[in-house]
């Protein structure tokens, strides 16, 4: 057999490019062409070319929002993406009732974001919550998360890592699982320390899975909107609006569909900028070989 691809081939995987193209780019191409004209409820899209590009980025409530995007998703993947190593790792080492436990961590997966918000905002109530009542009890101040901005992205961002935190588990407790024992035997006979093994074994052989987690968790966590929308609603005064939110309103509150897919264009460059370091790291660690 040689490695060269025949019209039959091509002939297989037709459907599945055909659906792609369905799905994806045709929408995408679709949004693209819509971004270049004027467009609302009754009124026929007329050719502005890049006048909405403009108007985001004069727009104060887009860069604020920009930032508020940026930092919720700076903070929340890098803080996930410990929690799932430690958890990961502390799986991988043995745990009482392992399948319990695993269970349990998976649980916030089979939870619709709404029911989760529902949950989160009973608990983190400013009046009544019992996260806010053994705050009062410990003599700590609450989280009023429906004034506070800082606070309303704080809860958004701990209720994302919650209901995501599963995903990135699931991906580095296989890639942790796949590391041969006999490489950690090796270096305990060596007379290596956990904390050698940790740094010359799991780490490195992680790194694949990590930037891949990273990688899927930034572009999730760019388009976070369920969460800020149910909680806050971009309030107060806009002030916690992440991206998703600002396209949301621009498009179906204020009716401008331009404006609003001109935004979602520019959150695809934004997040290809944030990816583009570790598609970086995955290239060299996973496909240089293989070219050279």
């Amino acid at each position: 057999m040689t490695g060269r691809l025949t019209p039959a081939h091509w002939a297989m995987v037709a459907p599945v490019q055909a659906l792609l193209g369905l799905v994806i780019f045709v929408p995408a191409l679709y949004v693209l062409w819509l971004s270049l004209h004027k467009s609302s409820f009754g009124v026929a899209p007329s050719f502005v070319g890049l006048d909405n590009y403009a108007e985001v980025l004069a727009s104060p409530y887009f860069w604020r929002a920009l930032r508020n995007t940026v930092a919720v998703v700076l903070v929340v993947v890098h803080l996930e993406m410990l929690l799932a190593l430690g958890a990961a790792l502390l799986f991988a080492g043995g745990v009482p009732m392992r399948r319990v436990m695993i269970a349990i961590v998976l649980a916030p997966y089979a939870i619709s974001e709404v029911s989760a918000v529902v949950m989160w905002r009973f608990m983190m109530d400013p009046q009544i919550g019992l996260v806010t009542q053994t705050l009062r009890m410990l003599g700590l101040p609450g989280l009023d998360w429906a004034v506070d901005p800082v606070h309303g992205l704080g809860l958004a961002g701990l209720l994302s890592i919650w209901l995501h935190l599963p995903f990135s588990f699931l991906i580095l407790y296989a890639a942790r699982l796949a590391i041969p024992g006999e490489l950690y035997e090796a270096a305990r006979i060596d007379g290596a320390t956990p904390v050698q093994q940790l740094a010359t074994i799991t780490l490195p052989l992680l790194m694949p899975a990590l930037l891949i987690a990273m990688l899927f968790r930034y572009i999730f966590a760019f388009r976070l909107f369920s969460e800020v929308w149910l909680i806050t609603q971009g309030g107060p005064a806009r002030q916690t609006e992440v991206l998703a939110v600002y396209l949301y309103l621009e498009a179906f509150r204020y009716n401008d569909f331009g404006v609003a897919s001109a935004t979602g264009w520019l959150m695809v460059l934004a997040s290809i900028v944030l990816a583009i370091p570790y598609l970086r790291q995955l290239y060299k660690r996973m496909f240089a070989n293989d070219v050279a």
